[in-house]
This record gives structure tokens, sequence and C-alpha cells, in this order.
């Protein structure tokens, strides 16, 4: 019996059906099936270009949504349904996610929540604002009234799958044209329900004036489909207080955003104020501010004094917007004056600005070429660029201008040397007498660049014009390995000077010595004789929020006593109530995510565990075990896109679940000859140049204008000395 059947219903709407089906037939797995319940002609034939490995159930033209999704149900064999509407879309790899995901699930879950894109006529895989309450609820699975908020999520039958024998019990309830109403429906009948924190559907939105106008009918329907949908929450005052909120603001939207004419509007308004007053639940409080009179209002039938405050309101509005504009364009003029003078004024050839990862602070490579550069040429001024929210976190003493403040364009304006590992913004002006070198933050696995046009989850919100126009400034592209400088070149085509001198970051790793492993150590409070491992996962770019992917207290308590896990994520398992606070007070998990600077956790760490962070590339230096933890390669290369095979060739021992990982661990195969032999070879490809002189090289090349031939050659691998291990360093 198949895991997950994918039953995929309706007319082929604007032809979308036959990418949909193909996007399913690039893929195929044996623990799914694919059901298309085919309205109309067209879709029929299309559906049946892809038999026999897809299920056709023909349907004749004029069949009710209802209808098709129970006829392509009565024939799946699946122990869950996933309905598809023929006009929607499924990213890569969405029913694999889907169906792994349901079969971790008992019979006690009902409902199975994802997270989901919307693409329009205009507009491609925007995200969800609901991928929070999916990261909020984890991964546990539990009643719904424990998890009220869950509500929230768009009303898509799409982005639920429904275990069959649920749907079967509960198919009259649920077997209605009103899509939102069978969404909300199916959670408000379910016993248990399960979230998986990543995107699994594209809900494509076709062009309003393409469909059919809607009658005063269809808009009075939203005001049913809500009273019928509250008597399912008498007896649950979380779940009723969360869908009576939505049903007011979705009421208050209708009413305010669509051009109803008079009439309707104000027979909406009355049926809107009735059913306000009916279904509010008890002790329920208004919110404050606009909204709160906006409730009040509506409760109180007032259609005359509703339209006055939106009036009031719109006219509020335009003047607010007229004055911010006004401010904003002389703020604008003002800024562009400055800058063109300070572009009129000499280059100035001993100051170099400095930035890393978006102004956050003194970070990563342009961190150690400013302090080699200090050492060689410290008539050289250096000037950090950090936001006001990092100012206060910087170094005592050190130079810095914070964006769009006078200073900063003046010093951008300015600047012989403009150093960064991202890009400077678009506004910066290439002066040809300046010198622009891009330091970039890491070895590149995920496709970077123009190579994402292909992979919308990584290019959404790109422009990539604007783009190639930063990467035109760049005079110099730093690189730690041949790998990274093909991929640089392919990904960013321009004509800067690539430099094969490895990362400066990455000199730390040679020159510290056992104090220093001692040091870090102490500094993170892990005990001596203690074996630290330090966990360090990448994001996932299909994921709306951080989904913890692996049970750190059930890890730590397979790890034993004499092991802390460094955990280095967005966040996890927060709360009083989270499995990890005796861990914390214990000191066998350490939060590290804040920690500065990253190198520092690599020096005290005796193993690294990661995914497919580059932090891989530069650990590899210290020539220690790492541990690939790839629970979803599959879904991550095929949406995320990768330059190579990282299951092919890894830094040491893969593991695909937890309990591999676990297994590697006990039973000491994360540092034995096998794992060696994997990190020689990840070192012989992508440790290529780092051999703790690349920030002088930089420096020497780009500052000082040495040439090439006259820089200190990079070390062969074979005569390097790493940091000593920890165990080493306290021998």
């Amino acid at each position: 019996m198949p895991h997950l059947s994918v039953i995929v219903h309706g007319p082929n709407t604007q032809g979308h059906l036959t990418e949909l089906l193909a996007a399913l037939e690039t893929r195929p797995l044996p623990d799914i099936e694919v059901i298309v319940a085919a309205v109309g002609d067209w879709a029929r034939e299309t559906a049946e270009e892809h038999a026999p490995e897809t299920i056709v159930v023909p349907l004749p033209a004029g069949t009710g949504e209802a209808e098709a999704r129970a006829a392509g149900a009565a024939r799946a064999s699946g122990r869950w349904l996933h309905f598809v509407h023929a006009k929607d879309g499924l990213p890569a790899g969405a029913s694999r996610m889907v169906a792994e995901r349901a079969a971790e699930l008992d019979d006690t879950v009902d409902v199975l929540l994802f997270d989901h894109v919307t693409t329009t006529w205009k507009t491609s895989a925007a995200p969800s604002s609901g991928g929070r309450h999916l990261a909020a609820a984890g991964r546990a699975d539990l009643p719904l009234d424990e998890a009220a908020d869950l509500l929230r999520l768009a009303p898509l039958l799409g982005t639920r799958a429904l275990r069959a024998e649920f749907w079967r019990a509960h198919e009259e309830a649920l077997t209605t044209d009103d899509e939102p109403y069978a969404a909300y429906a199916a959670l408000l009948h379910a016993r248990r329900v399960a979230c998986l924190n990543q995107v699994a559907y594209d809900d494509r939105r076709l062009r309003p004036e393409s469909l059919p106008p809607l009658a005063p009918e269809d808009r009075y329907a939203l005001i049913d489909r809500y009273e019928s949908l509250l008597p399912l929450t008498r007896e649950r005052p979380p779940a009723r207080a969360v869908l009576y909120d939505l049903m007011v603001r979705d009421l208050l939207r209708t009413f305010a955003r669509e051009d109803l004419p008079d009439p309707v509007a104000r027979e909406f308004f009355r049926r809107a104020s009735l059913a306000a007053v009916r279904w509010r639940p008890e002790n329920h409080h208004r919110p404050a501010g606009l909204e709160g009179v906006r409730h009040t209002l509506l409760e109180d039938g007032a259609y005359t004094r509703y339209r006055a405050f939106q009036a009031a309101n719109r006219t509020r509005r335009t003047a607010r917007k007229a004055v911010r504009e006004r401010k904003r364009q002389l703020g604008t003029r003002l800024r562009d004056q400055q800058y063109r003078r300070a572009l009129s004024r000499p280059v100035d050839p001993g100051l170099a600005v400095f930035a890393a990862y978006w102004e956050r602070g003194v970070a990563c490579n342009p961190a150690a070429i400013a302090a080699r550069l200090a050492e060689l040429a410290p008539d050289i001024r250096r000037v950090w660029v950090v936001n006001k929210e990092n100012a206060a976190l910087l170094p005592p003493g050190t130079d810095h201008v914070i964006p769009g403040t006078r200073r900063y364009w003046e010093t951008l304006a300015t600047a012989k040397y403009l150093t960064n590992n991202v890009n400077f913004p678009n506004a910066v002006v290439k002066r040809p007498e300046a010198i622009h070198l891009q330091t970039h933050h890491g070895t590149p696995l995920k496709r970077m660049g123009l190579d994402q046009r292909d992979h919308p989850a990584a290019a959404k919100g790109l422009d990539f014009a604007a783009l190639l126009a930063r990467v035109d400034k760049w005079d110099y592209s730093v690189s730690a390995n041949s790998h990274s400088t093909r991929m640089w070149e392919r990904a960013y085509p321009a004509r800067y000077t690539s430099l094969d001198h490895g990362y400066p970051r990455n000199d730390v790793f040679y020159s510290s010595g056992a104090e220093e492993v001692r040091a870090a150590r102490a500094r993170l409070g892990i005990a001596p004789g203690t074996k630290a491992v330090l966990y360090a996962p990448t994001h996932r770019d299909y994921e709306a929020g951080f989904t913890p992917r692996l049970d750190l207290a059930a890890l730590a308590d397979r790890l034993g006593d004499d092991t802390v896990l460094l955990v280095r994520a967005h966040y996890f398992y927060g709360g009083a109530a989270s499995p990890l606070t005796g861990l914390r007070r214990s000191g066998r998990i350490i939060d590290v995510s804040s920690y500065d600077p990253v190198e520092e956790l690599c020096l005290a760490a005796d193993a690294l565990v990661t995914d497919y962070s580059s932090i891989m590339f530069d650990y590899a230096n210290l020539d220690r075990p790492i541990v690939i933890h790839a629970d979803d390669w599959e879904t991550y290369r095929t949406t995320r896109g990768v330059y190579f095979d990282l299951m092919a060739e890894h830094p040491g021992q893969v593991a695909r679940t937890q309990e591999e990982l676990t297994e590697i661990f006990t039973s000491g195969a994360w540092r034995d000859e096998g794992a060696a032999k994997a990190r020689g070879a990840f070192r012989r490809r992508f440790c290529e140049y780092d051999d703790g002189r690349a920030a002088e090289r930089v420096v020497r090349r780009v500052f000082l204008g040495e040439p090439e031939e006259a820089l200190p050659p990079v070390l062969p691998l074979e005569r390097r000395t790493p940091a000593p291990t920890p165990e080493e360093a306290t021998a």
C-alpha cells in the first residue's frame, strides 16, 4: 500500500495541469500514487498522456470541486491523501517530503499541515506568512486546542494531507465546493495534527479578470462559511477565539477592500454585524487602536459611521504619505548632493573601507585582511561600515561609519580600497582609481549568483541585472580553492581578477597553538577532558522558519556525560518546559548561535556535525572529524541546486537519520580510517590554498601592489601543521 495518494482534481484551467503532471512524473516514487480526477475532455486527454503511471478518473465537464475530490479519493489506496487542484503546483521534492513525514505519524494523527508559496499572474513563489506558526508547533503531534494558531494558516486544502481513514469517516462534512471551509473543517474535526515546516505546495492564483465576476451571493457566502464553522468550536474555547478573530478580520477586509455596490455593501455589513455579535466569545477583548474601533463599529451595525471613519482614515493616510514622501525626496536629494560633492574629491590612497555580512560588524575574511593590513601597512586608515544596532558591539577604538549617514557616503566616495564579503549597495559608485575587493564568505556547495535562476526557492526576490551591476565593480575576487574560482567565474561573470590565495579567515587554523585552543574552550565553559561536538546546520531556502533537524536532547543523552554539544542554529526548543533546559544548565548543550568569531568554535571542537553548510570546508583545515547529517539531501539538492554530489564527495562519515548519526559516534566510526581517508581527499580538493598566509598574500597583492610572483607561495598540504586538537592541546 502506498504511503501517499496524490489526488489531482479539476479541469485543466489555463493548461496548468500539464506542468503539474510533468513535475510529478520527473521524480516517480514507489510509495506514492498519483490519481487524476480529470474534469472535462482537455484534463482527461492531458492526464492520459501520463498513464499508466497516473491513474485517470474521467469526469464530465462541469463536475464540481467536491465531487471531483471524492471521485479521486474513492480510487485511492494510500494511507494518506493529498488533494492538489489542477491549477496549482508542487515544488520539486514536495510529495517525497510529505510522504516521508506522514510515514512517521501513527493513526492518532488525522491531519498533516505544511507550508506553501503563492504564484500569481505577475509574481512567482511568494512565501506565505504561516511558517512561524508551523515552526512554533514543531514536529510533535498534538490536539488542535494546544496549537489553535494553526487555524491562522491559509485555508488551502492543498496545504494539508489527510489520513485516508479520517477522510472516509468525515467525508460528508468535508465534501463541499467551498475549499476554505473544507480546509478549516478538517482541522476542527481532527483528533490530532502534525506539522511539516517546509514548502510543499504552490497556490496558483488566477488573474481575477480571467474568472467569472462574483455575484452578491458569493460575497455573503463568506459570512455563511464562518457561521457554519463556528458551531464546531462550541466546546473548544481556544479554537473558537482564533476562528472568531479570523472571521472578523476577513469580513472587515472584504468590506473595506472590495469595491461593493452600495446595496450589496449595506447588506454585507448588516449580516457581518449580526455574525460578529452572535458568535463573539465570552470575555472576548477587542484589539487596541484603529482595529478595535473597526470591531466596535461592526458590532454596532454602524454602517454610515464606518464609512465616515474609512473616509477620514483615507484622508489622514494620504496626508501622512505626502509628508513622508516629501521628507524622503528631500533626504534623497541632500544625500545625492553630498555624495556627488564627495565623488569630486580626490581618492584617498590611505583610506580603506571594510564591511562584512551586510554591515553586521568586524568579521570573516574582511576582518582577517584588516588585521593583517594593520601590521603590514599601518599608514592605511581602516574604517568599518557597521549598522546602528551592532555599532555598540565593536571592539573599542574601531573607526566606523553608520550606513546612510553623511560620513558614510563621504567615506565610500573617497576611499581607495573597498573590501566586503557580500556586496556594497547599488548606489555606491565605482571610481576608476578605487579598488573593490570581494572576499566571499564560504566555499560554494549550493548554487550561487546567476546559477540560482533555475531554482526559484533560492532565487526569490533576486534582481539578477542589479546583481551583475554590482559584480562589475569588483576588481578582485578571493578564492580558497580552484573549485571556488571556477564557480565564482561562472556564477559571477565579469572582468575581475581571481586571487587564488586562500581564505584569510582560515589563517587562524594554522597560526593557533595549544594555548589558543585551550583559551577558546575555556571561554565556552568546556570542562577539561570533555569531548565537544559542534553542530552547525545551514538554512533551507524552502523553509519559512527554522526546523530542528535533530532531537538534541536525545542525541546528548546517547552521547553521554563526557560530550558537550555546541549548537549553532537560528534557535532551538525554547521555553521553560524545554527538554534541553536541564542539559543547558549542566553544560552538556551550549547555544553558540550568536557566538563570534565562528573560527573560535572550530578551534574548540573535537568534531563537526553539519549538513550542507560551508563551515565544513573551513573546518576541514583543522584535519579533525566531520560528520554529515543529510536527512533531506535530495530535497535540498533539487530545490537549492548544488555544484557537486556531497554524498559521493563527503568529508567523513554520512548519516541520513538521527539513529545513523548516533551510531557513528557511539561506534567510533566518526574518527575511523574510512572517515580519515574521505577527509584527506576532501582537504586536498577544498583546502587547496589555505595555509595560514592567505591574508598576507591578499594584503601584499591588493594594498601594497606586489606582483603575484613575489608573494609567499602556497605551502603544500602535506607540509602544513594545523592547530592541535583539543586532546593534543591538553596532553
